[in-house]
């Protein structure tokens, strides 16, 4: 959590902004009392995780690695 009066989150207001986006927690303050908190409209995306979707793919085509005739000629 960071926290800012609101002269100096006017100064570094992009700097705030993508400390947010991030998914730090941005407080700003009027005379020592937090008054707003910066927060994302939407989540950050969290990285993907080697074997997350382990067991999700149920079914492969038995010809899934074959090239279709059709794209013989882009290749």
């Amino acid at each position: 959590m960071s926290k800012f009066n609101v002269a100096e989150a006017k100064a570094r207001f992009s700097e705030l902004v993508q400390k947010a986006m991030l998914g730090e927690e941005v407080i700003i303050a009027r005379d020592n009392k937090p008054v707003l908190k910066l927060v994302p409209l939407e989540k950050p995306a969290q990285p993907r995780k080697p074997g997350s979707g382990k067991g999700q793919v149920l079914y492969v085509a038995p010809d899934f690695d074959t090239t279709p005739g059709s794209f013989k000629d882009y290749m």
